[in-house]
């Protein structure tokens, strides 16, 4: 049996990777650094930032600047920049990516899945018709066709042209 190879030399980057202790989105909240860290675009209230062990290709997150863990504390300028920013990343994926369809939510606490517990977050998955193949089945392994680093110049210039 032939073993196919997958080549994905910005992964090594994350697996070397130190693990930070602390809340990844307070982290990022400070805006020291967005190219590094993925952020795409900032509202006055809350951001949108590529995940960085994403399901599909432009798997974005928003996240609120303040660090709360359930949906019930968002203040209402918070709850309306969120959506504003939920749409604004749902048109540029659809014009940059052309996804078919979205898979939009929201896990709160551990046993819904949520990765990061404490700070509320949106996940957009963009899909596509058979996007899930035999890899994900067989061998627990998720292609993503496009590094991160050139879709962010990407998103993030739109996401400058939109916000």
């Amino acid at each position: 049996m032939k073993m196919d190879i997958i080549w994905a030399p910005w992964r090594m980057g994350y697996i070397l990777k130190k693990k930070k202790k602390g809340c990844i989105f307070c982290s990022m909240k400070k805006g020291k650094d967005d190219e590094k860290n993925f952020v795409v675009g900032r509202g006055k209230f809350s951001f949108v930032v590529l995940n960085i062990f994403p399901y599909n290709n432009g798997h974005l997150m928003i996240a609120p600047y303040r660090h709360i863990k359930n949906i019930e504390n968002l203040k209402e300028d918070e709850e309306r920049e969120i959506l504003k920013l939920l749409r604004i990343s749902i048109k540029i994926l659809k014009k940059i990516l052309k996804p078919e369809g979205f898979n939009i939510g929201i896990n709160i606490g551990k046993v819904s899945g949520a990765g990061v517990e404490g700070h509320l977050h949106i996940h957009i998955v963009p899909r596509w018709e058979g996007d899930t193949n035999f890899m994900p089945v067989i061998s627990e392994t998720k292609v993503i066709p496009q590094s991160l680093k050139e879709l962010y110049k990407i998103l993030r210039e739109e996401f400058e042209k939109c916000i």
